[in-house]
């Protein structure tokens, strides 16, 4: 690769290399020079991001080389915007039909086979936190094997679902792989607990454990989590703290860049893993 010391080199690299993108240092966008001759590429093919506007396009996730209050109450708008919170509600409402019925529809056959398989019960709930941190029961069917007198399949305390965890039944792995297990979710819906689209929610121990690691994961929570999400169809399992940083990377992006669009983006996708048994 070729090093530039001058800015007057800019422009003549980008002619040489028939470069279509300039990438500058977050520090250089106070810099008046630099700022004068960036201007002058306005008028040019070329797309101009600074360090971490780049790295968002690429990740899909917010670098956290940037988290600060400034930057969020720059950034993050949680006020309304009615036309996308009617949007939303059509959505939820779409939802709560759709997964209902598909629900109905399931439900003999899915106890059935949980039945069949293990002892414990059909369904199966679950604390989780939702929007301004407050805490509701998350229903799902039970894809694991009830170990415990609440039917969970926890006996020493909290712990992150692993990729093969040999808790789970055999028919759970199926449930988990068509995402049928959350089904139940239908209801925290209609509840008002989640939305169709968010972060996922996440349990209020994990919570308390992650942030004191994580001082701005609260910031999960300022919208309502969601049945998919983001992160959802970029992650596999998050089972260690350095995957939920990356997990709240993905929910900050989300958090900063709703819209029907990307919404619409998020539905496709979940539905294209439901359809490949891609689920976890």
């Amino acid at each position: 690769f070729d090093v530039y010391r001058s800015l007057q080199a800019i422009r003549p690299a980008i002619s040489n290399h028939k470069a279509t993108t300039v990438i500058i240092a977050s520090r250089l966008r106070k810099d008046e020079n630099v700022l004068r001759e960036l201007y002058s590429l306005l008028f040019w093919d070329v797309q101009i991001y600074d360090l971490p506007s780049f790295y968002e396009v690429i990740t899909g996730r917010i670098t956290p080389t940037i988290f600060s209050e400034a930057w969020f109450l720059e950034n993050i708008n949680t006020g309304p915007q009615p036309l996308y919170k009617t949007f939303r509600s059509v959505l939820d409402l779409v939802a709560i039909i759709c997964i209902g019925a598909i629900l109905f529809l399931t439900t003999p056959f899915i106890a059935i086979a949980i039945k069949l398989e293990s002892k414990g019960p059909i369904f199966f709930k679950q604390k989780r936190v939702g929007k301004g941190g407050k805490v509701f029961f998350l229903y799902k069917f039970r894809s694991m094997k009830a170990l415990a007198p609440d039917g969970s399949a926890e006996v020493h305390g909290w712990q992150f679902a692993k990729k093969g965890d040999l808790r789970q039944t055999s028919t759970g792995v199926i449930l988990r792989k068509l995402r049928l297990d959350e089904l139940p979710q239908c209801i925290n819906i209609i509840k008002g607990d989640i939305s169709l689209i968010g972060p996922r929610p996440e349990r209020p121990e994990i919570v308390e454990r992650l942030q004191m690691e994580m001082p701005y994961y609260n910031l999960r929570h300022a919208i309502k989590p969601g049945l998919t999400g983001w992160a959802v169809i970029h992650q596999n399992y998050t089972d260690d703290i350095e995957k939920s940083l990356q997990k709240l990377q993905y929910d900050l992006f989300y958090i900063k860049n709703r819209s029907i669009l990307l919404d619409l983006s998020i539905i496709l996708r979940t539905v294209n893993i439901v359809i490949r048994m891609m689920g976890q």
